[in-house]
């Protein structure tokens, strides 16, 4: 498997478990995403985008990383151009780094959406802010590591059937869920989750980072 970490311009913080997700990967940053790269310590292949929000003061290092410009008139954002650029260096496995957007929250739905289209396609994708993940649910059972406690949702992008969740503080079982629905919105891990899905399009959103008391 070739895994690729694609550095986004959104929200991100530095935690064991993004460490151990991105170690060995290989790593293209897509415009302002070039400043996670100092604070995980990585060093790009590819700086991708038309860089009209490059971080001031970068270092030398980082500077130098090879660019890929394009205008900033175009019909795709320099995070879909980095992914493509990683999937043509034989990427089967995306690690979306700051993919909930900051200040774009039409950048966070792009991302959200665009993770299920290359899932369904065939890669394997995590998108994750360090302190939240997201995975593409596909078709049939899936099973996921997250510690007991552990708040998630799933996010349902159509209507769901044939809908199971074990392992979880509310259990669901074989249920129908309506586009739209928050039937499936803040349940905690309890045991081993696993997710089973009959039809539809869903990705499952965790927070393994504990978040702070509101």
């Amino acid at each position: 498997m070739s895994t690729f970490t694609i550095l986004l311009g959104g929200d991100l913080i530095r935690t064991p478990r993004l460490d151990r997700q991105v170690e060995a990967s290989r790593v293209i940053a897509a415009d302002a995403g070039i400043g996670h790269a100092r604070m995980l310590a990585l060093v790009p292949e590819l700086w991708v985008g038309d860089f009209d929000s490059v971080p001031p003061d970068l270092p030398a290092h980082l500077a130098a990383v090879p660019r890929q410009t394009f205008p900033a008139e175009k019909d795709k954002t320099d995070g879909e151009l980095a992914i493509a650029a990683a999937l043509e260096r034989g990427a089967t496995r995306l690690v979306l780094a700051g993919a909930f957007g900051g200040k774009r929250a039409d950048h966070a739905f792009l991302h959200l959406a665009l993770g299920l289209r290359l899932a369904e396609a065939g890669t394997d994708v995590l998108l994750t802010s360090g302190a939240q993940e997201a995975v593409p649910l596909l078709l049939g059972r899936a099973g996921f590591d997250y510690a007991d406690g552990t708040l998630f949702s799933i996010l349902g992008f159509s209507e769901l059937s044939g809908l199971t969740v074990t392992g979880a503080k509310w259990p669901l079982d074989k249920v129908e869920v309506a586009f739209g629905s928050s039937l499936t919105i803040s349940n905690e891990v309890k045991g081993r989750l696993d997710i089973a899905l009959r039809h539809g399009r869903a990705l499952l959103l965790a927070h393994p980072h504990p978040l702070p008391e509101s």
